[in-house]
């Protein structure tokens, strides 16, 4: 066993800070698409689906 690979846990190759970092950035990216596409939706629709949605799984919202 090569000493660096032991020192160096990796993924497919990858080293694993890289990837941990690849993850962290997308569900950062995917975050602020979600705050984004939801800040600028308008009030009442942003309601209805969650209105909706609320009552799909039966869930009191009243």
């Amino acid at each position: 066993m090569n000493a660096s690979t032991a020192s160096s846990p990796s993924i497919s190759g990858r080293p694993l800070a890289a990837t941990r970092f690849a993850a962290g950035f997308a569900a950062l990216a995917f975050g602020l698409v979600v705050f984004l596409a939801t800040g600028f939706a308008a009030p009442s629709q942003i309601h209805n689906a969650t209105h909706d949605t609320r009552h799909a799984f039966g869930l009191p919202c009243h």
